[in-house]
């Protein structure tokens, strides 16, 4: 018998990947929060549709919401459970599905941020393993939809990578690989720290500025002021993961030296930043897409803005480094999740720290 598979939040992230398995003829359960997503996905299936180049699909599959997984009791237990949701949901969304793993059983965190720790503080280190999803531009655009802003990356960028806690290529990071390569391009790394601390920078330049903002990301990288702004978040967080001992790599397809000499002010990196995401920003199609942050902050829902930015800052105060860009991007996003501000690009603007 193959794994059994739970997706644990069937949003973007996790709808597009645990529709590709299902569509493979794996056994994958997906459980989910919204009431709506739940019955669309039992009554039409899970659709995926792409910007260009691939073919839109609806696969059946099995959909709970969150209050039907105590009848997995009576079923055979998970033996992958793919945590998909927010950063703030991941302790109880992993302490609910702890109960309904097999003995063998282990968690994945295909998320944004760095919730490994938080997993393995609740089934065992040895029970978890990291899945990152990089510049993958989905969405849930309505309920039992997810749309990437995209076509399939392939060789031109991979979009998953995979590894153990502890840096050996295992079998079952390798299975987790086979998964995740259903979707699009994997890479089973051992560098899992390395990869995740590189996401959290790209997540960081980007997530937060649209979260208050307002714009999308072509709109922030053609402005001068705002990309300045983009390279110093990611020079601060550079350095930050560099001080931490993590192997960095690249970000934006930049490497990540070129990117921090660019936030302090290098004439030569800056100029090879600024030629690097202004050719990013004026390809067709995916400068448009508004980052997850910038998705929920239209939605009105809570941000992830304390496990990015905030968390950089965090991380920065322990071994004595100032971040000053994250911290002040972190207070901004705050202000405008309450409803104190609107989002305004002048939040950034007036700043004054380029």
């Amino acid at each position: 018998m193959g794994n059994r598979i739970a997706i644990i939040g069937a949003g973007a992230v996790g709808g597009y990947a645990g529709a590709h398995m299902a569509q493979a003829g794996e056994d994958v359960t997906f459980v989910d929060m919204w009431p709506e997503n739940v019955e669309a996905m039992r009554s039409r299936g899970l659709r995926i549709s792409h910007l260009r180049d691939v073919p839109e699909f609806t696969v059946p599959v099995r959909a709970i919401h969150l209050t039907e997984l105590q009848h997995v009791s009576k079923e055979r237990p998970f033996d992958i459970a793919f945590i998909c949701v927010k950063s703030y949901d991941t302790a109880w969304a992993t302490l609910m599905v702890r109960q309904y793993l097999a003995p063998g059983g282990y968690c994945v965190s295909l998320q944004n941020c760095m919730n490994e720790e938080t997993i393995a503080g609740i089934v065992g280190w040895g029970r978890v393993l990291g899945a990152i999803a990089s510049s993958i531009t989905v969405d849930l655009c309505e309920p039992g939809h997810v749309r990437r802003a995209a076509g399939k990356s392939g060789a031109s960028h991979t979009v998953f990578r995979v590894g153990e806690v502890h840096g050996r290529i295992t079998d079952r990071a390798q299975e987790i690989g086979r998964l995740t390569a259903l979707s699009d391009s994997t890479q089973v790394t051992g560098n899992l720290w390395g990869e995740r601390w590189s996401k959290l920078v790209t997540n960081a330049m980007a997530n937060g500025l649209s979260a208050c903002t307002g714009l999308v990301s072509r709109d922030i990288l053609l402005d001068d002021t705002l990309r300045a702004f983009t390279a110093r978040l990611g020079s601060e967080a550079i350095r930050v993961g560099q001080a931490l001992g993590y192997s960095l790599e690249e970000i934006h397809h930049i490497e990540p030296e070129v990117i921090a000499r660019a936030g302090e002010g290098d004439p030569e990196a800056r100029h090879a930043y600024d030629e690097h995401r202004l050719a990013e920003a004026r390809k067709p199609g995916g400068g448009a897409h508004r980052p997850s942050m910038g998705q929920d902050m239209v939605k009105g829902r809570r941000t992830e803005i304390e496990f990015l930015n905030g968390y950089i800052v965090d991380r920065a105060k322990e071994i004595g480094l100032s971040t000053p860009a994250n911290a002040a991007l972190t207070d901004i996003v705050k202000r405008v999740e309450r409803g104190d501000l609107q989002p305004d690009p002048r939040h950034i603007l007036d700043l004054r720290l380029n």
